[in-house]
């Protein structure tokens, strides 16, 4: 597989502190990248600086093969990659359908609201029929035309996922998609998830449930204070001293 995205000496600083230091890595057309590692390892800032919300202080950042480093996030977004956050971020008040079309905002070819209001009929009906198909294969066709704020949590993290896949991404990424979900929701999430790789879409996961991440993913990054300690497929990361070193601390590693 050809790489999608493509990072090399990637640093991110907010003042005297390296929150990201000279991070290589990849994510390949389809595949399913995972990222882990402890609190404070910078898993979120290096999304952030992907996703151009932040500014990398140094380093290579290249998708499709051309450079989006420093680029804003909507032309970031443009260019096929989206993204989901640690928290829901529904617009209440609008039905679940109408959450997700705003998620296609970069790919309408009129004006979102007139589409949104019911002017610009036939492009209306195009993107609600992608829409309608997006709340299905995340399992909320019941709740299609609800009100998103009677939608539990595990719903709410599901519509999320619709509405960056309504951008039609090429690469998404996930930030830490399955905290606060039950067991089932979790298994409900994995199945979408490999669902999203099978469209030929390449996912960049971040999580800390090690479990939920190793059995899902491809490859695996694992990072710690910043720096990319550990890089291979899930068996090898299961077996790194690093890692274990890392997550349980120098003692329990040796043991």
């Amino acid at each position: 597989m050809s790489a999608l995205l493509e990072v090399r000496g990637l640093s991110k600083r907010f003042g005297g502190l390296t929150a990201v230091r000279e991070l290589d890595f990849e994510v390949r057309v389809g595949e399913i990248l995972g990222v882990i590692g402890p609190n404070g390892a910078g898993k979120t800032t290096t999304f952030n600086v992907v996703a151009g919300a932040y500014r990398a202080d140094a380093g290579e950042i290249r998708f499709a093969g051309e450079s989006i480093a420093g680029l804003p996030p909507h032309r970031i977004a443009a260019r096929g990659v989206m993204r989901t956050f640690q928290h829901n971020r529904p617009f209440g008040g609008m039905a679940a359908i109408d959450n997700v079309l705003v998620g296609a905002h970069t790919r309408f070819r009129r004006r979102l609201w007139s589409i949104v209001l019911g002017g610009a009929r036939e492009e209306e009906t195009r993107q609600r029929e992608r829409a309608q198909e997006l709340v299905q294969f995340v399992g909320l066709g019941e709740a299609v035309a609800a009100d998103v704020t009677t939608l539990s949590f595990g719903q709410g993290r599901m519509l999320e996922i619709a509405r960056a896949l309504a951008g039609e991404p090429r690469l998404i990424l996930l930030d830490e998609p399955a905290a606060g979900l039950t067991p089932a929701e979790c298994t409900r999430l994995a199945d979408i998830i490999r669902g999203i790789a099978a469209r030929g879409i390449a996912v960049l996961l971040i999580e800390h449930d090690m479990h939920f991440l190793l059995a899902l993913a491809h490859r695996v990054v694992v990072l710690n204070f910043g720096a990319k300690i550990a890089d291979g497929l899930p068996d090898e990361i299961r077996a790194h001293p690093a890692v274990m070193d890392a997550y349980l601390g120098s003692h329990a590693a040796h043991q």
